[in-house]
């Protein structure tokens, strides 16, 4: 089981894509994942209406009915909290060797890749709110961060520091090396 992580704007689902093309993982992106269930289940979607998180046992149990402990796994955007992570340890840990890939920039170029993606007319709709910007960092910051800090100390997980600060193709292969080391 690979786990990107990493601030907004690092690249989690651009190096998720550029990785299911070279392997057959079972992909979760738990964003799209969130939306999809929203459109089947209405307790999901009053909630995501609200702008407010899921429960963690609603979202534990989403990330569950999808992981596949047959298959290699590629998780983008879960963990986000340190509950989520020891959960994710807890429950996952003995099935599968799990690593965990921290996509590292400064925050400078977080923005700078945020502000790119909506001139270039993608991104999510909130990336043209500046203090939308500003409070997801925060979140980062505040709320992954921890579970990031955790997971370097788990013996039983592989932890690596990626520098993914230049280009994509330069990227890709710090991505690739440190899934090879």
């Amino acid at each position: 089981m690979i786990v990107l992580m990493g601030g907004q704007g690092v690249g989690k689902g651009t190096f998720a894509r550029m990785l299911c093309e070279r392997h057959d993982f079972k992909y979760i992106e738990t964003g799209k994942m969130l939306r999809y269930a929203s459109a089947t289940n209405q307790d999901i979607a009053n909630i995501m209406a609200r702008g407010e998180l899921l429960p963690f046992d609603m979202l534990a149990k989403l990330i569950s009915e999808n992981i596949d402990i047959n298959r290699d796994m590629l998780l983008d955007g879960f963990p986000r909290t340190l509950d989520q992570a020891k959960w994710l340890v807890d429950n996952y840990a003995q099935k599968f060797n799990i690593h965990i890939l921290y996509l590292d920039v400064p925050e400078s170029i977080m923005i700078q890749r945020i502000q790119k993606r909506i001139r270039d007319g993608g991104g999510r709709t909130d990336d043209a709110d500046n203090a939308a910007i500003r409070n997801r960092l925060n979140i980062f910051w505040n709320t992954t961060m921890p579970a990031i800090n955790w997971l370097r100390t788990v013996p039983n997980v592989r932890f690596s520091d990626v520098d993914v600060t230049g280009p994509i193709d330069e990227n890709f292969k710090n991505i690739l090396d440190a899934l090879q080391n």
